[in-house]
């Protein structure tokens, strides 16, 4: 869409210019697929946030965590884990929501959390200008299941095609900037190996705003 110096910018063009980056917006959209199932908050029954801010995107820091709770295999098990999860943040920590922007279950489903634009609770000091995925288990002692790793590397393309993340993002694991044992040894190990892991550790001074 190009405006040419001399055009008249009347309400009616306005309108007009508008509802084609509608369409365009919403065409690109449709060009973007994710790989996986991805289970929306009414889906599993999230409660309402206590407040949400918003955050600029794209972004190009993701963190990955686990959450250091129970697995689940299962539509059913990961529902209640998400619930839990929720309740646990909201209730305990005294957060405005889940922390995470999205969950990933071993049943290989993705579990919508603060999505995209909302700034999360989950890496301190850059919450606002990263996106988190985590993985719900503990995986000190082992590795997330093939579901599991397939279905965060999908949700993680699948944002890059939306515009969400840039597509030269770096990766990290929660500890790489906090004193933590997350996303657990087995799975910061196999981390490391993936295409976008930064061994340049980003720090809070670096991050404006």
């Amino acid at each position: 869409m190009c405006f040419r110096p001399a055009m008249l910018f009347t309400p009616e063009l306005l309108v007009s210019e508008l509802q084609l980056l509608r369409t365009l917006l919403r065409t690109e959209a449709l060009q973007c697929s994710c790989n996986c199932q991805v289970v929306s908050r009414s889906q599993w029954h999230a409660r309402t946030p206590k407040e949400i801010d918003y955050i600029s995107t794209p972004v190009n820091m993701v963190f990955i965590h686990h959450t250091s709770m129970d697995s689940c295999f299962n539509l059913t098990s990961c529902i209640e884990e998400m619930q839990k999860i929720q309740d646990f943040h909201m209730d305990t920590r005294g957060w405005f929501d889940i922390g995470y922007n999205f969950l990933v279950g071993e049943d290989g489903r993705v579990y919508v959390g603060r999505s995209w634009n909302r700034e999360g609770a989950h890496t301190l000091h850059f919450n606002r200008v990263a996106i988190a995925v985590s993985v719900m288990g503990d995986f000190m002692q082992r590795l997330p299941n093939n579901l599991a790793l397939d279905a965060v590397k999908n949700i993680l393309d699948y944002g890059v095609c939306l515009g969400k993340i840039t597509p030269n993002y770096r990766l990290y694991g929660h500890r790489d900037v906090r004193e933590t044992s997350c996303p657990g040894d087995k799975f910061y190990q196999l981390i490391q190996t993936w295409k976008h892991y930064s061994h340049t550790k980003p720090s809070p001074s670096s991050i404006i705003g």
